[in-house]
């Protein structure tokens, strides 16, 4: 009895072992294995519009046309606009010569009232007008300078590298400030915006690479790095996949994406491979 009681304990020690080591294996590959995440791309779109009001005269793009940083790529008519500049321009030209007038006369009343031919009234006036006129070149420099501006608004360039996503308007058109004529999608920076469950949130880092994936068979096998993780938590979005439940606590990654094909595009569905450090 008491060898069977032995044995028996025996061999259940070595099953509790055998267990024990099973569980510290499979729970080392777990920690090791790829942290799989799903996601959509994002890019920046951007509106593009004019400053000033006006009719459209020429857009150079259309939709789904590569554009450069400082392409032109739309003008109003400036016809108006280059009236309004000329007529400040000639405004200026005439205070400057009144202004010129003036100062030759405070002059003069300034040499006078030296041997009583003028009186202190007459030189006080002249210097006001002088004064005056002073403030009204300032004033229409600044005119000029406006309305220099406003003729510069009248072209829109491309602020930066992108794709013409839409054309919103057509020559001929008059908009006011800031009415899109184009929208524009960014090409860099490309990011994936995906959620971490909440458990694996202690395994993912600031700058820590990852593998992205598409759908599309044969595809390569894109690269990033994680930029960005929410502070705050919030309930799985409906529109997410995971293998998690819907109400399960998750944090919003962003991973920034090489992009050097242009095939991730805005909206596309990825999956997001992590390696957790050993």
């Amino acid at each position: 009895m008491r060898d069977w009681i032995i044995k028996g304990s025996f061999y259940i020690g070595c099953i509790l072992a055998a267990i024990l080591a099973t569980y510290f294996i499979f729970r080392e590959k777990i920690q090791n294995s790829d942290l799989v995440l799903y996601g959509n791309v994002d890019v920046r779109l951007v509106d593009i519009g004019f400053r000033i009001p006006g009719r459209v005269e020429k857009l150079f793009f259309e939709e789904g046309d590569l554009v450069k940083e400082g392409q032109l790529l739309c003008i109003l008519d400036k016809t108006p606009y280059d009236s309004e500049y000329n007529q400040a321009a000639a405004n200026v030209k005439a205070t400057m010569a009144n202004l010129k007038l003036a100062e030759i006369l405070l002059k003069r009343r300034k040499e006078l009232i030296g041997i009583g031919g003028v009186s202190q009234e007459d030189v006080d006036s002249a210097q006001a007008n002088y004064d005056q006129l002073v403030a009204n070149l300032q004033l229409s420099e600044a005119t000029l300078a406006v309305q220099k501006d406003n003729l510069t608004y009248t072209e829109v360039f491309a602020p930066t590298d992108g794709i013409i996503l839409s054309r919103v308007r057509e020559p001929g058109t008059v908009v006011n400030p800031g009415d899109p004529v184009y929208t524009l999608s960014v090409l860099s920076p490309v990011w994936i915006r995906a959620f971490v469950a909440e458990p694996d949130l202690g395994k993912i880092y600031y700058g820590m690479p990852a593998e992205i994936l598409t759908d599309t068979k044969g595809a390569p096998v894109y690269k990033g790095q994680i930029g960005f993780i929410s502070p705050m938590a919030e309930f799985t979005p409906k529109t997410v996949e995971t293998t998690q439940l819907r109400t399960d606590l998750v944090y919003r990654l962003r991973i920034y994406a090489e992009n050097p094909d242009w095939r991730l595009k805005q909206g596309m569905p990825v999956t997001v491979k992590l390696k957790p450090k050993k």
